[in-house]
């Protein structure tokens, strides 16, 4: 394949036939199919055929999919969309069919994708009530709403907000997320699998925090329910916790 000699446009649909079908390959394991298909398919280069491919996995309008590992894009403020596909664009964050989808889009296609699903309002998802103690409930409550003084942990809600949906433009909302997947990333955070640009709030923070913790924040946040309004909060109106008053993706 010559890419230079093909429009954005032209290298944007192929990329989403490609993407759809590795997405299909991973799912059934057939690899000779998807270089069949990729070498057929064709479809119009518009802005629901470029996020075809991201839709695969998450959700027609984002919403996220019965995977535990597939977030929910809807609603999130675009910038940290954005900063997000960057990030693994550019490797920073690492999966590998992310990563492969994301190799040569240009900032401004991206910046379209993450408008995109910022735009999108879809009703938040029931998840599965998580199986844990009390106890471990209790314990993602008081981290989630007053952190940990002791330990100089803030609460979720000093950075993403009283209704932990997000912050424009860079902090994104915590509901409609499963417990795993929450789970994971605090983890990813705290080994420096997932960093952002500087001060990397999230890694100061989650440094601080045990696997108990962890797993309990992870418990409660995917046990709450949907909010009244999911809009991100205003930028400018919360101040956050430590050094992350830059715009910095989280």
């Amino acid at each position: 394949m010559v890419l230079e000699h093909r429009t954005i446009g032209d290298f944007a649909v192929g990329r989403y036939v490609a993407g759809v079908v590795l997405c299909l390959a991973l799912l059934i394991g057939t690899g000779p199919v998807y270089a069949q298909a990729r070498s057929t398919v064709t479809a119009p280069d518009s802005i629901a055929t470029r996020v075809m491919a991201c839709t695969t996995c998450h959700g027609l309008r984002g919403e996220g999919s019965n995977d535990d590992y597939f977030p929910r894009l809807a609603g999130k403020p675009a910038r940290y969309l954005y900063n997000q596909l960057v990030a693994f664009r550019d490797g920073q964050r690492k999966y590998a069919p992310m990563n492969y989808l994301l190799e040569y889009l240009p900032d401004a296609y991206l910046q379209e994708m993450a408008e995109y699903f910022a735009e999108q309002q879809t009703p938040f998802p029931t998840l599965p009530k998580p199986d844990v103690s009390p106890a471990v409930m209790a314990l993602g409550q008081k981290l989630t709403l007053e952190g940990d003084d002791r330990r100089h942990i803030p609460s979720c809600v000093a950075c993403h907000g009283a209704s932990l949906t997000g912050v424009s433009p860079d902090i994104p909302g915590l509901l409609g997320l499963r417990t795993k997947y929450i789970s994971a990333q605090l983890g990813a955070s705290r080994y420096g699998a997932r960093v952002s640009a500087k001060p990397n709030c999230m890694q100061k923070i989650t440094v601080l925090l045990s696997d108990a913790d962890i797993a309990a924040a992870a418990a409660y946040l995917s046990s709450l329910p949907s909010p009244p309004n999911p809009a991100p909060a205003t930028e400018g109106s919360l101040k956050l916790a430590l050094t992350c008053q830059s715009s910095e993706a989280r």
